[in-house]
């Protein structure tokens, strides 16, 4: 078999997946007793797992989570009210394909922002895309987008991802500015796509921070109705973790 032309062709067709799969199997002395379509399909499926790799680690970089979560690594047995079952319905993504909302609060240190960040992570593994934003910095990079021209395509670019996180909303009452901005977003995303949003304010005080009754009666149908709650409880992960101090000797 004429080994190295072959592999010239496949690097050349860009199925390097195939063609690293190909060297391997003709390093193999038992492979040599397949028959034809079973080369041909053990070649077609590497080919096919280094092209759904090659796509997570794009999406996966484009996403810039926050944290390196992953759903597998959840920990169900701290005292903080994650409900194991429905965490897991979650990371089967099936709610981000039907478009709907989830939004999870709790108080600080109980690790909001790396469940939302592994679930982006399962997100991107399951080839949807994925942006995080934390909420006081995306809208310092809207308002400079506005300022330079830029609003509406940045906008655009948020819209498109399969799922939004926002990272870290509250406790201030947003602007008239920001209003705008969130309804925007949310206008923008309803039944079209998905939002994650992370709080330390109870949902029920939303109303509250976003501060005009019209604008807050439109972007919270929006966002809240239909969508999945985590509502953590209990004392703070990180003071849990920390290292107890050290007494100096008498």
């Amino acid at each position: 078999m004429l080994t190295h032309p072959t592999l010239d062709l496949l690097q050349d067709l860009n199925l390097h997946g195939m063609a690293t799969a190909f060297r391997d199997l003709q390093a193999q002395p038992e492979a040599q007793s397949l028959e034809h379509a079973e080369w041909l399909a053990l070649l077609l499926e590497h080919e096919a797992t280094a092209r759904r790799q090659k796509r997570f680690e794009a999406r996966a970089r484009a996403a810039r989570l926050r944290h390196a979560a992953s759903v597998e690594d959840v920990d169900y047995r701290a005292a903080r009210g994650l409900d194991r079952a429905m965490f897991l319905k979650l990371a089967a993504c099936d709610w981000i394909r039907a478009r709907h909302n989830l939004l999870i609060t709790g108080p600080c240190g109980l690790g909001k922002s790396w469940l939302a960040c592994a679930l982006g992570h399962k997100a991107c593994r399951e080839d949807l895309s994925v942006a995080y934003h934390r909420v006081p910095r995306l809208f310092a990079a809207l308002a400079l987008a506005r300022g330079v021209g830029r609003y509406s395509r940045m906008l655009r670019s948020i819209a498109r991802v399969d799922l939004l996180i926002l990272d870290d909303w509250g406790p201030g009452t947003l602007t008239a500015e920001q209003r705008r901005d969130l309804l925007e977003i949310v206008e923008d995303r309803h039944e079209a796509r998905s939002i994650i949003l992370t709080s330390q304010i109870p949902v029920d005080r939303w109303y509250d921070m976003i501060g005009d009754p019209t604008i807050a009666d439109a972007i919270l149908d929006r966002l809240v109705h239909s969508a999945y709650r985590i509502e953590l409880q209990g004392e703070s992960l990180r003071k849990k973790r920390s290292p107890e101090p050290i007494v100096p000797a008498a």
